[in-house]
């Protein structure tokens, strides 16, 4: 059971362009990459980012913090791009890629759509990160900065956030 990897860090995949953009909640992204710089992303099909990510061959990552739960919850529950009326974020354009970024979330990362492969009932889109901004202060030291709230899905309806305390060996 896949529940049994939890938790697992929650992002938010920008897609599409003008009237068909749209934003979906996603736990299951991995790094693939670091030259170049290469995240993948599983989605169902049934998912209308799906067929965007598709179409346009291209998505942003980005990385909300806990002040935007309310809109990670909007885009993982509802569907298509009517939802965008109801969450509360700003969609910004980016820089190397037509997508719109969120200006509210600490990170984006704007792909370039480079594979595609079907496993099971997802497809796994990698795309080559073309492109990043970030909140600095929210990555101090080339790492986060666990005051900013980055948040973790639980499963169902839970999410936390991580400790602001590390522990060295």
């Amino acid at each position: 059971m896949y529940r049994l990897l939890y938790p697992m860090r929650t992002f938010l995949v920008v897609s599409g362009n003008g009237e068909e953009a749209d934003v979906m909640t996603a736990d299951w992204l991995t790094v693939l990459s670091n030259k170049p710089f290469m995240i993948g992303v599983a989605v169902a099909p049934k998912r209308y980012t799906h067929k965007l990510i598709k179409k346009y061959g291209e998505f942003v990552i980005s990385v909300p913090t806990l002040e935007m739960l309310k809109d990670v919850w909007i885009a993982g529950t509802k569907s298509g791009p009517s939802k965008l009326k109801d969450m509360n974020i700003t969609l910004v354009d980016s820089k190397k890629v037509a997508t719109k970024s969120i200006g509210e979330a600490v990170a984006n990362l704007e792909c370039k759509l480079v594979d595609e492969q079907i496993y099971g009932d997802h497809t796994f889109f990698v795309g080559e990160v073309m492109h990043y901004t970030y909140n600095e202060a929210a990555f101090r030291n080339n790492k986060p900065n666990l005051k900013y709230n980055f948040l973790a899905h639980l499963g169902l309806n839970e999410f936390v956030t991580f400790e602001d305390k590390i522990h060295e060996m």
